[in-house]
């Protein structure tokens, strides 16, 4: 019985695998075919002239290499982004979870209901608030809103509870030390694994982030990479003489957006999990 649900299991987990997988395979696999192979070649395979490292200087170079300015754009929007989320995160989370004030769980109540409100139905009411401030099309307008993160808030609120031990706060007030030099000396690192979960989540929700950038900028200089690629794409499906071109240039650009997530996620992933082992065997 218990081989059969193993079986089971592997099955489902492959199954799976190659659903989320296949895409990008694809996504590789089309970007190293010229424009004629690209729509007479099997989607699933390599044609016979491997153009990739073409195609990748024809999009690095294109248009006074303006993908390049993307690409610097999205990084620096999502460190920064997902930075100060992740530390605005873990000083609000810290609060709720060791602090006892008056409004605490009427505030943390707020919070969750902030998780259930769709993003893309406060686009308009932001751009409307940061159109009076004078914030539109400038990267803080891209920044704040993504500093936000009422989940984050809620994940760390949780995994303070118990990661922070009370008795090590009361050891350090004694030893006079100050409510901040314990939060940064002392449970920043014990919440470091949290952190870095909020991190990646904010990481990954800016560098994909679509729609808050496409009505908060119009100046193509100031745009990430969602919505760079999304106008080249719109100028292959208008139609033309270059619209194979522009489309292979989508593809490739499109593979290379997702270089630097994965690599973040393989990097980060690694003190993730030695944190919450080291956790799980302290407890």
């Amino acid at each position: 019985m218990t081989d059969r649900r193993s079986n089971v299991l592997t099955v489902c987990m492959v199954v799976l695998v190659i659903y989320f997988l296949l895409p990008l395979f694809w996504l590789f696999i089309a970007s190293t075919k010229n424009v004629g192979d690209l729509f007479s070649s099997f989607g699933l395979w390599f044609a016979h002239d491997f153009s990739f490292f073409s195609n990748v200087h024809d999009t690095l170079t294109n248009n006074g290499g303006v993908f390049v300015r993307w690409m610097g754009n999205t990084v620096f929007y999502s460190v920064v982004s997902a930075g100060g989320a992740a530390f605005l995160c873990a000083l609000g989370g810290y609060g709720f979870a060791k602090y006892r004030f008056r409004g605490n769980s009427a505030m943390f109540g707020l919070v969750l209901g902030a998780i259930m409100v769709p993003t893309t139905a406060l686009a308009i009411p932001t751009y409307l608030l940061f159109s009076k401030a004078g914030l539109v099309n400038t990267p803080l307008a891209i920044i704040l809103p993504s500093l936000v993160s009422p989940f984050g808030l809620y994940l760390m609120r949780i995994y303070a509870q118990d990661a922070v031990p009370d008795g090590i706060i009361e050891a350090a007030r004694i030893d006079g030390a100050s409510e901040f030099r314990i939060f940064f000396q002392v449970a920043l690192r014990l919440l470091a694994p949290g952190v870095v979960t909020v991190l990646l989540f904010t990481l990954v929700a800016t560098w994909n982030n679509y729609f808050l950038p496409l009505i908060m900028l119009n100046n193509p200089d100031l745009y990430p990479v969602t919505v760079g690629l999304a106008a080249w794409s719109s100028q292959a499906g208008a139609g033309g003489g270059t619209t194979g071109a522009v489309l292979s240039l989508v593809i490739t650009g499109s593979l290379l957006s997702v270089v630097p997530l994965i690599a973040a996620f393989l990097l980060l992933q690694r003190y993730w999990q030695s944190g919450l082992a080291s956790g799980g065997v302290k407890a």
